[in-house]
């Protein structure tokens, strides 16, 4: 028989990617996603849909009864200007959801392991000079980051105490094919599409403020390496924390040149004034992953950025960008 892994937020751009590595190396695949963001079109065909909410008692059943060898947990409220304006809904999905399924796991007694999609982006704050390690100190300015932070003390705690296995994988800016321009990352699906358009871009400020931009398939390549290889003993918060990303700061100045590239073509640049509490400087650490998980990032951003503007511009007919 197949392992069994249920992909939380497999109908999204991250999980759609990652139900594809598990399917190419032979897992039995089912994906749990209501859809409020996640499209059926991304949804692999030979992957089983359950389409629910993951605060759902029929969530929890799904996960308790479904011997599954891994849950890969990305569904989630994922954008942090929502958090801001609604704290409450932000915590309700990104934490309350994710307890729901941690006890659905407990009591199953199957000693699924759990692979939780944190966030390195903005983890950190603005208090530390990257690139950050994890155990640098963690003082979120959102309440997105601070809900993906309460998670990982919750996954820590049932680990010490209830044996639950688990890793938490701080990603950097995820981009690529199928990305959602409302994401963390969503700058350069929203470029591509004002590219495609002919309309100008828009940088916020001056455009020095930098992410670690980590190429989707690369991130997919991580959350298997993270499922599957063996992981740290049990200890403090860091134990099982794995930042994901390049290790390089990415202007977005420097996204904005590159997509142009990409599309071999120019268009002016506006600039708009800078969003107040927006993150100025950020990248990642990654040399745990490396030594632990075995994983480096192998996608260089051209490279990346070319595919994902040549997948939007193929896309278009069927759902152009208007951003």
């Amino acid at each position: 028989m197949p392992q069994r892994v249920l992909v939380t937020g497999g109908a999204g751009f991250i999980g759609s990617h990652v139900s594809e590595v598990f399917l190419d190396r032979g897992w039995a695949v089912e994906i749990l996603d209501d859809f409020s963001t996640g499209k059926r079109e991304n949804v692999p065909s030979a992957a089983t849909v359950h389409s629910l909410d993951v605060r759902s008692p029929d969530a929890a059943r799904v996960v308790r009864e479904g011997s599954f060898d891994v849950l890969v947990h990305l569904a989630g409220q994922m954008d942090v200007r929502r958090s801001v304006a609604d704290p409450v809904f932000d915590a309700a999905v990104n934490i309350v959801g994710t307890l729901n399924l941690a006890e659905a796991v407990r009591a199953s007694g199957r000693g699924t392991r759990v692979v939780f999609a944190s966030t390195g982006g903005v983890l950190y704050g603005d208090f530390t000079t990257p690139p950050n390690v994890e155990t640098f100190p963690k003082d979120p300015e959102s309440p997105y980051a601070i809900a993906k932070l309460s998670v990982e003390h919750y996954l820590a705690y049932y680990l010490r105490v209830h044996g639950l296995e688990y890793a938490a994988l701080r990603y950097g800016n995820v981009y690529g094919p199928r990305q959602d321009p409302h994401g963390e990352a969503g700058v350069v699906a929203i470029f591509c599409g004002r590219i495609l358009d002919g309309r100008p871009l828009t940088i916020y400020g001056d455009g020095a403020q930098t992410r670690d931009y980590v190429f989707v398939a690369d991130v997919a390549e991580a959350t298997w390496l993270a499922s599957t290889r063996p992981l740290p003993a049990a200890g403090r918060l860091d134990a099982r924390g794995f930042n994901i990303g390049t290790g390089v700061g990415t202007s977005v100045n420097d996204i904005a040149r590159g997509v142009m590239r990409a599309a071999d073509t120019t268009v002016p640049i506006e600039h708009a004034p800078r969003r107040a509490g927006e993150q100025q400087t950020s990248f990642l650490d990654a040399q745990k992953a490396q030594k632990l998980l075995g994983w480096t990032p192998g996608t260089p951003l051209d490279k990346g950025l070319r595919a994902t503007f040549n997948w939007f511009s193929a896309h278009r007919p069927e759902g152009a960008l208007r951003t």
